[in-house]
Parts: structure tokens; sequence; C-alpha cells
């Protein structure tokens, strides 16, 4: 055996020092490699297209909508959650946009962030079940 494969293989027994934490490293390399893949997005001629390439990014390609959508469902009118939307896609023009027309800008911040919060909080703990298809591992 090379002295590599040797070194190689040393590491993995530190790491998986165990039959069983070996298994069950690679059921859930398994698994990760399982998960459906992500939207892939490819865009070609975007010369002197920033604003609509940018919204594209900054909108998650509908995946912020969608957040929205499943953390509110019918708890929140469509206008409000448009309106949250557009908040996390163009912050500075929002809140710009909403100290104009807001009489109430504290109650306003507080609403806000409290629903900005149970967006990160659903975002946030869909990855905490170990099926993260971004997990980083010891070794990644």
């Amino acid at each position: 055996m090379k002295t590599e494969e040797l070194r190689y293989l040393q590491r993995l027994a530190e790491l998986y020092p165990t039959i069983g934490k070996a298994s069950t490293e690679i059921i859930n390399l398994q698994s990760i490699l399982n998960l459906p893949k992500g939207t892939e997005h490819f865009l070609s001629d975007i010369h002197g297209e920033y604003e609509a390439f940018s919204h594209v990014l900054r909108n998650g390609s509908g995946a912020v909508r969608k957040k929205i959508d499943d953390v509110f469902g019918h708890t929140l009118s469509n206008s409000d959650k448009r309106s949250l939307a557009t908040l996390v896609y163009y912050p500075k023009e929002k809140i710009a946009y909403v100290k104009k027309k807001e009489s109430d800008m504290q109650n306003w911040y507080k609403i806000t962030l409290y629903r900005l919060i149970e967006v990160c909080k659903t975002t946030v703990s869909a990855g905490e079940d170990g099926a993260d298809p971004g997990r980083r591992t010891e070794y990644g």
C-alpha cells in the first residue's frame, strides 16, 4: 500500500473510528446525493440588461416569494406578501418608499422585523435536519 493511501485511510479511521460511525456517514452522504437538485439558470447575452439580471439574482428565481407564501399562507394578504418580498429584494428602495407613505414607522419596523424573522427561522431550520445538500463535513 502506498504511503499516500495509508495516510488517507488513517485519517478516515480518525474521523470514523467505528463501523457504526462510518456507516452513518455513508448513509448520510448517499441521502444527500439523492436530494433533488436546486434550480439552475443559464443566462446569456446579458450585456446592457443589468436591471433584469439583478432582479433574477435578488429574488432568488422566485424562491424568496415561495418561502414567504409557505410561511404566511393565508395569514397575510397577497399585497402584504408582495410588499415583504419587495423589501427583501430591494431593501433601500422599499424603506425609502415606506418612509414617505407610513405615518408610524416604529410600528412598521416592529411588524416587518417580526415577519422577516419568521421567514428567516423557517429558512434556517430547513437545513438543520441533516438533509441540507450544502452541508459541510469535516473534509468538505
